[in-house]
């Protein structure tokens, strides 16, 4: 076999990290850490049909420090992979592609998601203060 003088394939450490790349592994690392979030989820629903007992248990784990990060983290994800979802739902319809309306809607994206996490947390902090 001939061998020819091609350049190898360019990998991770050559590539500079741009906003649309890192986007898009946390698009799918989202993914991913929204099936442990459904999975937390149906633990809780399962232990609210066992029993108080064992609902009382994963409710204390819930409302600890570990469960409240757990939660905050999961609604992280939750809102970063709505808005990018909604994103790739403008560039399915055609829109966006321009560079310069790339970049806009990553920082859009990241920042609404920044956004509604913080709504959904004060809502919850002040749910959890006017019950207690």
């Amino acid at each position: 076999m001939k061998t020819h003088n091609r350049p190898l394939s360019p990998h991770l450490q050559i590539y500079k990290p741009q906003l649309t790349s890192v986007m898009s592994i946390c698009h799918r690392a989202t993914g991913v850490a929204l099936v442990a979030g459904a999975l937390l989820l149906v633990w809780w629903v399962i232990a609210a049909a066992v029993g108080p007992e064992v609902f009382d248990k994963v409710q204390k784990f819930l409302t600890s420090w570990l469960g409240i990060l757990i939660l905050f983290i999961f609604t992280c994800t939750l809102m970063y992979h709505l808005c990018n979802g909604i994103r790739h739902l403008f560039w399915d319809a055609g829109y966006g592609f321009r560079l310069e309306d790339v970049y806009k809607s990553g920082w859009i994206t990241l920042s609404i998601a920044v956004l509604l996490t913080s709504i959904t947390w004060i809502f919850v902090i002040i749910l959890r203060t006017t019950v207690i």
